[in-house]
């Protein structure tokens, strides 16, 4: 019986690894999709042409917020089967990642407001229209909005990460050095991203900064998908 219950907690671990491996690459898919629509109906400079694309790109549009919402659940998968991969380490550290990886899918829910506000300010006509001011300034706001809900998102995310890779290099459960990678990776996160929101970052090293964690979730998505984890010798308890 002892024997068949290390094996059940194995391949439960085994299949929570591959659900996340799987996640990992599901969520970065649909995350460039998403931008990449959203894009092409906004690429236009001033608010007045940005909305003018919006209207011209309503399927663009809507296809970014069912995207969107896909990404604001994927999170919590990943929250939830990283928490499962991990606990045994350290529960508390990893209830902490887990509710980080909540709070991100929960807050991309505010980019979805912010862009069904703009579907309807681009596609607004007659009697119920707002007029052209007002509607230059609210999309103002929704476009800034969702710049600081983006970087409020990552922080979550980065800190959720930062945890996750902490407990997975503490089991030994992926190569010490994509461990060690992932704990770098979001740490860079962790400091740059509340400095870009406060504005005391710009330019190109706000991009150069997400190279690291692209190649660490690239990486062990492939090592979670193909290999899994191993079963732990050590537990700490639930």
């Amino acid at each position: 019986m002892l024997l068949l219950n290390k094996k059940k907690k194995h391949m439960t671990r085994t299949t929570n690894a591959r659900i996340a491996g799987f996640t990992y690459l599901a969520y970065i898919a649909i995350g460039i999709a998403g931008m990449v629509l959203f894009n092409q109906a906004t690429s236009a400079e001033g608010i007045a042409a940005k909305l003018a694309g919006i209207a011209q790109h309503t399927t663009n549009v809507g296809a970014t917020i069912v995207l969107t919402l896909l990404t604001c659940f994927a999170a919590l998968v990943l929250g939830v089967t990283l928490y499962r991969i991990t606990r045994e380490q350290d529960p508390d550290l990893a209830m902490l990642a887990l509710t980080c990886r909540v709070g991100e899918g929960v807050l991309s829910g505010i980019f979805v407001l912010a862009t069904l506000g703009l579907l309807w300010l681009g596609t607004a006509v007659g009697e119920n229209a707002p007029n052209t001011q007002s509607v230059h300034a609210l999309a103002a706001f929704l476009f800034k909005a969702q710049g600081w809900n983006t970087l409020i998102g990552a922080t979550f995310f980065a800190v959720g990460s930062m945890l996750f890779s902490w407990l997975l290099l503490r089991g030994r459960m992926i190569p010490v050095a994509l461990a060690w990678l992932g704990v770098v990776a979001s740490v860079l996160l962790v400091v740059g991203l509340p400095l870009q929101l406060a504005e005391f970052l710009h330019g190109a090293v706000t991009q150069l900064m997400w190279i690291p964690m692209a190649a660490f979730e690239l990486i062990v998505a492939l090592w979670l998908l193909i290999k899994g984890v191993p079963q732990m010798t050590t537990l700490a308890g639930d």
